[in-house]
């Protein structure tokens, strides 16, 4: 696998386990680089790589009233000062051919949604801006079928692709993570990406209700996948979740990324030459 590198950090490859973390849309300049320099500065105390990840527009809200973000211009101005102050890449995500464009413009990595990673013009507009292209994968899609939008960003040239795993649907208002999704997304050839703090949310319900999500449940699904192996960890956080903008229910609180992420970092350098061992042996069968 070859790394996928945006500015000074690789994912994959055998590099350090980068972490893709940030609020879930932009509420503000100021909110945005305070976050993004505490996970910064976790992130270089334990040798990891660092991507500040934030919506400037959240665009599937459970009610038409709910705050989504201050829109694409505004947004993009916030995303570009992030990396100017932080010294760190940035990710956000698109909703159409002409917000892909522009976005390839501003961000280090242009992400697809998980509702939408099955929108063929939408995923090759992305490759074509020759920014790296993180797709998250959808809730409908079994991990094989994860190769058809992978290849679709290979088929214009952008061999800079991440595939995220974000759960799968569990009947009504639910998700389930299934750790045998990783090693076959990894099966792809692209870096994989673990986002622990959207499997957790329970789609449909308004993310202000206590039932909006389940965030006790991060710590154990990162150790987890960590262990089962990923290259990079996708991880909502705020100060003050409750009091955040947008999925109060499912973001972790920054005071608990430290431990967490000490924890990560411990796991995957147990794991990492094992895991690339079993792989190298599953190429040639694994009984």
């Amino acid at each position: 696998m070859t790394p996928v590198v945006v500015g000074d950090v690789s994912i994959g490859g055998g590099a350090p386990l980068c972490v893709i973390s940030g609020p879930d849309v932009l509420e503000g300049l100021d909110a945005a680089v305070h976050i993004a320099e505490g996970v910064k500065a976790i992130c270089d105390g334990l040798g990891l790589g660092y991507v500040f990840k934030a919506s400037y527009d959240k665009g599937n809200r459970g009610l038409a009233s709910s705050y989504r973000g201050p829109m694409l211009e505004p947004g993009l101005e916030m995303l570009a000062a992030v990396r100017e102050r932080v010294g760190c890449p940035v990710l956000t995500d698109v909703h159409s051919e002409e917000e892909a464009a522009r976005a390839g413009e501003v961000v280090d990595i242009v992400q697809i949604p998980a509702y939408l990673s099955m929108q063929t013009a939408l995923v090759q507009a992305a490759a074509r801006t020759g920014r790296a292209v993180n797709i998250k994968k959808g809730q409908f899609m079994d991990p094989h079928a994860a190769r058809s939008p992978i290849d679709k960003v290979r088929g214009e040239g952008n061999e800079r692709v991440l595939i995220t795993e974000r759960g799968t649907t569990f009947g009504y208002n639910d998700l389930v993570s299934d750790l045998r999704c990783l090693p076959i997304l990894r099966s792809h050839g692209a870096p994989v990406v673990y986002d622990a703090t959207h499997i957790i949310r329970h789609p449909g319900t308004p993310a202000r209700e206590p039932r909006g999500g389940s965030p006790e449940f991060v710590p154990h699904l990162v150790r987890a996948a960590v262990a089962a192996g990923v290259d990079a960890l996708f991880l909502e956080t705020h100060p003050e979740p409750r009091m955040a903008a947008c999925d109060q229910s499912s973001m972790l609180r920054l005071a608990y990324m430290p431990e967490l992420l000490e924890q990560a970092a411990r796991i995957h350098a147990l794991v990492s030459p094992w895991d690339q061992g079993l792989r190298e042996r599953d190429a040639h069968g694994f009984v």
